[in-house]
């Protein structure tokens, strides 16, 4: 936006794209708003997640309640470790809202315990009114589904964990 130039509704507009990121618990939401030549409004609105606050919290409670017993200090960081950083975690290659099955009521793509093969469809994700099947980058076994179905997921955020 040019310094000459004021809109006055660039506040309300800023505060709605606010609103927008919290009514729909995205993190980070950039709008650029084109008023004519050489004057426009480039605008990022972001917030820091509360899931990694609360992680970053609990975790190092863990190891200080569980000294009394050897068997579950073991299997304690197994359990608290990040799923995104297990070597058979896959992650999301995009924003959107997860959907286990290919529509409401049908079985869904994968179980736990369920054999895939490298390609098969582990979910779907829409993002901008587009289904994104998420295919398997290798063939195993699933562990562990990450996701809700409906849910919204980020970026990079762990999906499903195969081995």
């Amino acid at each position: 936006m040019s310094k000459q130039t004021s809109h006055d509704s660039d506040v309300s507009f800023i505060q709605a794209l606010a609103e927008l990121l919290r009514d729909n618990d995205l993190t980070e939401l950039q709008v650029k708003r084109d008023y004519g030549e050489n004057d426009s409004l480039n605008v990022r609105v972001s917030r820091q997640t509360q899931t990694v606050v609360q992680a970053a919290v609990a975790a190092p409670a863990v190891p200080a309640a569980v000294p009394m017993a050897p068997a579950a200090a073991a299997a304690a960081p197994e359990a608290s470790s990040d799923p995104a950083s297990h070597p058979g975690a896959v992650t999301s290659p995009m924003v959107g809202t997860v959907y286990m099955a290919a529509e409401p009521g049908a079985t869904p793509f994968v179980a736990v315990g369920a054999t895939v093969n490298e390609g098969d469809t582990l979910l779907i994700i829409e993002a901008m009114k587009t289904m994104n099947h998420i295919p398997a980058p290798r063939s195993g076994t699933i562990k562990r589904i990450l996701v809700e179905d409906g849910g919204a997921v980020e970026f990079g955020a762990p999906l499903v964990i195969i081995e």
